[in-house]
């Protein structure tokens, strides 16, 4: 039976590829047409021997995105401030060294299961797992040895309006705990409209949960320096999940009318951060899931606007929920990326579209359940603009 699935999710996943690749270019047809660019350059060597590439991803405007294939990370994002200036807004390291001795996941992707499971523990048809608890009590973003630390396979596409990058890895059965045989395909797309889109999709030989998201932390002043506090974030969400003393769901759904929480309107990080909300406490900030509107749809969940640089960030998702931590646990031990220096609290803020967090155990939340009937595809679009 285990081999009839494997041969029914790899004859699907064979076909995404070939729908996903039918209307590519291949990079030297259009290299004298194009528009944008895609480079590729050593950028590291694990301990065990294993290289790490570095892809530069560019448009015709001037933003450039890149991407080692150690973690799928997101090592540098430049995008345009009013005067049309392009600097870096992506939090991160200058050398492969860094990434390995510092547990942050700037910029990484996050897997099987990006946020937290409480304990480390769930159960699928009466089986019971037990993961990593990286994260004392609960299991944290895929554990030890999470997506965000294995060398993902990497090819390029090219075409005149935009460039992708294409990351791969298989996941084996029982890796950190989690069932199943799990392909992966990540894709980073980045066209002339200042979008960079991230296709996720996964294909499993057994039952499994899967929650993946992208793990950037941004600073759109481009001083690394300055604190997020001044950001203004709108979430299209009604309701947040309230969290227990370690950060895990309660189960509870509630409103965010009348709230620290209510970003339905735009409003700075830091307006009401410091107030006396038990919530807040227990995060030490914002560290919380917001349950999104319109679920089961490509909408534009969230934003963020630096109103001295003018940078406009929105982004789109077909995921239920989004993360908004807003780097609380930064503590001026992880070094600057570009420059002499380390990351202060709350220099950097992530806006994480994924699944809820504990999913597993809270059966009134939106399914993270793969079987191996079923594809796992979901897509994040970033937009940059000025405004």
């Amino acid at each position: 039976m285990r081999m009839k699935n494997l041969f029914y999710t790899s004859l699907l996943f064979l076909l995404f590829l070939a729908t996903a690749c039918k209307n590519e270019t291949k990079p030297e047809a259009a290299a004298t047409q194009s528009k944008v660019n895609i480079t590729q350059e050593q950028y590291g060597t694990l301990p065990d021997g294993q290289d790490v590439e570095i892809y530069h991803l560019s448009n015709e405007n001037g933003m450039s995105v890149d991407i080692i294939t150690y973690g799928g990370i997101i090592t540098s994002w430049t995008a345009p401030n009013k005067a049309g200036d392009y600097e870096n807004i992506a939090l991160g390291h200058d050398s492969l060294q860094h990434y390995l001795e510092n547990n942050s996941y700037f910029g990484a992707l996050v897997g099987r299961y990006g946020n937290r499971i409480a304990k480390g523990q769930f159960t699928l048809d009466g089986n019971a797992y037990q993961l990593a608890t990286n994260n004392e009590p609960n299991h944290l973003h895929g554990g030890i040895k999470g997506f965000d630390k294995v060398v993902w396979t990497a090819e390029t596409s090219q075409g005149p309006e935009a460039v992708s990058l294409i990351l791969s890895h298989v996941s084996q059965d029982m890796e950190e705990g989690y069932p199943g045989n799990l392909n992966t395909k990540v894709t980073y797309t980045l066209n002339n409209n200042d979008e960079l889109k991230v296709d996720y999709l996964a294909i499993t030989d057994k039952k499994t949960i899967v929650n993946l998201t992208q793990h950037t932390y941004f600073n759109l002043s481009g001083d690394f320096n300055k604190t997020n506090l001044d950001h203004e974030i709108m979430i299209a969400a009604d309701a947040y999940l309230p969290v227990d003393e370690t950060l895990i769901p309660t189960g509870e759904i509630r409103p965010v009318e009348g709230t620290p929480f209510d970003f339905t309107q735009a409003k700075a990080i830091g307006a009401e951060i410091e107030a006396e909300n038990t919530q807040i406490t227990r995060g030490n900030g914002y560290d919380h899931c917001w349950v999104l509107n319109n679920q089961g749809s490509m909408r534009k969940v969230a934003s963020a606007y630096h109103p001295e640089s003018g940078r406009l960030l929105e982004i789109f998702s077909d995921e239920p929920g989004i993360q908004l931590y807003t780097g609380n646990f930064l503590n001026g031990s992880l070094p600057m990326f570009g420059g002499e220096g380390t990351y202060q609290f709350r220099t950097g803020f992530c806006l994480e579209t994924q699944h809820y967090p504990d999913s597993p155990n809270q059966p009134d939340f939106p399914s993270v359940v793969l079987t191996p009937q079923e594809i796992y595809q979901t897509t994040t679009t970033f937009k940059f603009s000025t405004k």
